[in-house]
């Protein structure tokens, strides 16, 4: 959805990609949030959650050791320290928007996965999810950037509706609330998905999982230059920044290579 041709790069040529602060950053505080409920409800306080960062961290690079590329230019361990602060931040904002005391989650980075009639098969990992006395679902997810304005919130929106149609198939319930919580502005965004947004959302789905396939039959990957490209790895191979993609290394329908001499898909 973002950009087809960066789904090639990351899926098709499987470049390589630094590791990123604000990213690991998240990574980071998503774990710390997920382990405080490991403890009992009283003890759900934001001194127990900033003493959980360190060890998390440690965690973190015993299972991912690139991640200490972040700061290996960094001897005093100056910018670290900076970083370990604003993940402190981010999760003591997190007991203002809501009382972890009163939650008790039924999952916790819970992977869902289903198949539509079509064959295509989706799969996710829910942040958290909270069932009422009633019964009632409530799917939430974390996210530590900011809330972005009405215009742009369509991509968080729908990443939501995926989860419902998910569970929706696979347990069959329609989640009553769907639940973002933005711990770099401080909001909480509410939704009441309804079975309308289920079948809106699958359409969707089949309709990029369509595109998906032609473009990789045919070897036409389109850039879609956004504010977002600014922070893309792969300047270097982009037609946008003047640069060459790879090879492309998988042969495409009728045979021809679907490709000029410079590597690019012919339009």
């Amino acid at each position: 959805m973002q950009c087809p041709l960066l789904y090639r790069f990351r899926v098709i040529d499987k470049l390589p990609e630094k590791p990123s602060a604000a990213a690991t950053r998240g990574t980071l505080v998503h774990a710390v949030l997920e382990r405080l409920f490991d403890v009992p409800a009283a003890e759900r306080t934001a001194p127990q959650a900033r003493a959980l960062i360190p060890r998390q961290w440690d965690r973190l690079l015993e299972s991912r050791p690139e991640l200490g590329a972040l700061f290996e230019d960094d001897p005093e361990g100056e910018r670290l320290a900076q970083w370990l602060r604003e993940a402190e931040q981010l999760v003591e904002r997190w007991f203002t928007l809501e009382d972890p005391t009163r939650l008790e989650p039924v999952e916790r980075e819970l992977f869902v996965e289903t198949e539509l009639e079509s064959g295509l098969r989706l799969r996710g990992v829910i942040d958290r999810v909270d069932v009422a006395p009633t019964g009632e679902v409530r799917i939430v997810d974390y996210k530590t950037g900011k809330a972005p304005r009405a215009e742009y919130s369509e991509g968080a929106l729908f990443q939501m509706v995926f989860y419902a149609l998910v569970v929706r198939r696979w347990k069959g319930v329609l989640p009553r609330r769907l639940q973002l919580v933005y711990l770099g502005s401080g909001d909480v965004v509410t939704y009441d998905p309804v079975e309308a947004d289920l079948r809106r959302v699958e359409r969707k789905l089949l309709a990029l999982w369509d595109a998906i396939r032609r473009a990789t039959e045919t070897g036409d990957w389109r850039p879609r230059p956004t504010k977002l490209c600014g922070w893309c790895d792969h300047q270097a191979f982009c037609p946008e920044f003047g640069g060459t993609p790879p090879v492309y290394p998988l042969s495409v329908r009728g045979g021809g290579s679907g490709q000029n001499e410079a590597g690019q898909a012919i339009p």
